[in-house]
């Protein structure tokens, strides 16, 4: 690498270091008599998850929506959203290693991520919140990645400068534009990255 080495790692959350299993989802929207990830495809219709994710509508508000998008009857409806909600998926074990190597090696790790008001809650049962010295998220911020306004909230709540930030996701779109915003920025696509992102961190293999 030409650049100097990042003194400080900003992680995603979801794809990288929470991991969805699709099957408990699936089996609530056959059990409702939907197509699989209807759900998901539901929640994701831009106009209702990006105020979701940019601090316009809470949590509760955003599933209400999906709820009424759904091909079947308002209390049915609910009711498998909720059940579709109670999974909240699981830590990645690979990324926590990663994540805990960092930090040991006197790096500071900050999670930034796209997501509602249920985020911290999330990180509380999923045993993340003492794993990460900062939390970043774009519901607080009400801004979302890949916004450069995201990036450079981000790189102030960690303490570092654009250039001396390394930034892993999953999502190509976000990389790009961490990019854009001066960062150096890695697509996560499982721990074979793991030697490449250490020595990009100036860290020991």
């Amino acid at each position: 690498m030409s650049r100097d080495r990042a003194q400080a790692l900003l992680i995603d959350l979801d794809g990288v270091l929470r991991r969805w299993d699709p099957a408990p989802m699936i089996a609530v929207e056959i059990e409702y008599g939907l197509k699989p990830a209807a759900l998901l495809e539901t929640a994701m219709e831009w106009d209702i998850y990006r105020p979701a994710v940019s601090g316009e509508l809470t949590d509760a508000e955003w599933m209400r929506l999906v709820a009424s998008r759904l091909p079947l009857p308002e209390e049915k409806a609910t009711e498998a959203v909720e059940r579709w909600q109670a999974y909240r998926g699981e830590v990645d074990p690979d990324a926590l290693a990663f994540v805990r190597e960092v930090r040991a090696g006197g790096r500071k790790v900050g999670l930034a991520t796209n997501a509602t008001d249920r985020l911290r809650p999330d990180l509380d049962a999923l045993g993340l919140t003492a794993e990460v010295d900062v939390v970043i998220s774009s519901w607080e911020l009400k801004v979302h990645k890949p916004a450069p306004e995201f990036f450079a909230r981000a790189c102030e709540l960690i303490g570092a400068k654009p250039d001396q930030a390394l930034f892993v996701d999953d999502d190509d779109r976000v990389v790009r534009g961490a990019r854009s915003s001066g960062l150096s920025a890695y697509r996560w696509t499982g721990p074979h990255h793991v030697a490449l992102l250490k020595k990009a961190l100036d860290l020991p293999e």
